[in-house]
């Protein structure tokens, strides 16, 4: 090796050194920062224990209107959600016949009150007949019994025109109180039958709400339990009921109690059919019960989550299983532990991860 190469390859060593040594003394870049989150702590609360049952809305009064007699529907003067008041026709059927048959209790009537009239007179006459020693008093007697017969006959018939007039009405179906027709069931033409429902009227103003309560949830509810309805949209929010009522018998295929709660009267954009649920406090059932805030909860189709902020301060997405809302904040029945802290703004998370 001559004497230039040894020189240049010392010199190359030399440099590498002396960079390597500058590298070394340089001060070490800083780690990026973790932002800091908004976050709320999962709270705990001990009260008793709630649990909520779905129910449907019914009406207290609620009648399906029958004709008494059979004939064809003439007239149809009513339709599915008009108001009525008590006493007001929903239809008419044909009563030729009936009227036909009234006439004719009427004719018989006026016959039989004529006939009463002539015994009556004939049997004035036999008595002051019988008061001169005119006639004997077996004449008398018979005179007596063809006025009273016919007496008898006339108030017979005077009975069975009432009859006939009250069948006739039969023809004619009235609202038996004042309320909504929800349903009719013939058109015009259509032949009804005694028994066979032509309408249905109920009661706005008197609407409850049936529940099947389970046996275990039943045995658990103490006298004078809260009870509170929520009718999903409706804007009444929870109602209180105005009675509760558990029916004593258990239904032998469900093994179900059927609970009734009374809702208040005027109640707005409540019909019978709508879905309800009622939320029931439990007797001895006092446990420990999570909080989130309501705006930590993320909802995207079937999945509710919240992101857990650890104590490094990253945020982790977890699945959480929610309850019932109360005021800004959320039940959380699965997923987290009272302590960690969630992120209050979820979709600024969203776009640092």
């Amino acid at each position: 090796m001559t004497l230039k190469a040894l020189r240049t390859l010392v010199g190359g060593a030399l440099l590498a050194a002396m960079v390597a040594a500058a590298s070394d003394n340089a001060p070490a870049a800083s780690a990026p920062t973790p932002q800091v989150l908004a976050t709320a702590p999962v709270t705990s609360s001990s009260a008793a224990d709630v649990t909520g049952l779905d129910g449907v809305v019914q009406a207290v009064r609620q009648t399906a209107v029958a004709a008494q007699v059979s004939g064809a529907v003439v007239s149809l003067d009513v339709k599915a959600g008009d108001a009525v008041k008590a006493g007001q026709v929903l239809l008419r059927l044909d009563a030729r016949a009936a009227e036909q048959t009234a006439a004719a209790g009427a004719a018989q009537v006026q016959a039989a009150r004529a006939a009463q009239d002539a015994a009556t007179k004939d049997f004035e006459r036999q008595k002051q007949l019988f008061d001169k020693n005119y006639i004997s008093r077996a004449a008398l007697d018979r005179a007596e019994a063809q006025y009273k017969a016919t007496q008898a006959e006339s108030s017979a018939q005077l009975a069975a025109a009432g009859a006939t007039r009250t069948q006739s009405g039969f023809y004619v179906v009235k609202a038996p109180y004042d309320g909504i027709v929800s349903d009719v069931a013939v058109v015009l033409g259509d032949m009804a039958m005694p028994g066979r429902p032509l309408l249905t009227v109920y009661d706005p103003r008197s609407l409850r709400v049936s529940v099947a309560v389970p046996q275990r949830v039943a045995a658990r509810l103490a006298p004078g339990h809260a009870v509170q309805v929520e009718l999903p949209g409706s804007a009444a929010g929870h109602i209180t009921p105005t009675a509760v009522q558990l029916l004593p018998t258990v239904d032998p295929a469900t093994h179900t109690l059927e609970l009734r709660l009374n809702l208040p009267g005027g109640l707005s954009g409540a019909a019978p059919g709508m879905f309800a649920r009622a939320w029931l406090s439990i007797a001895d059932g006092a446990g420990t019960r999570l909080y989130v805030p309501a705006r930590a909860v993320v909802r995207r189709a079937e999945l509710n989550a919240v992101y857990v902020v650890g104590g490094d301060g990253r945020a982790l997405l977890r699945q959480v299983r929610l309850g019932r809302v109360q005021g800004d904040t959320v039940e959380v029945l699965a997923g987290v532990s009272a302590g960690e802290r969630v992120a209050l703004d979820p979709q600024a998370v969203a776009r640092l991860y």
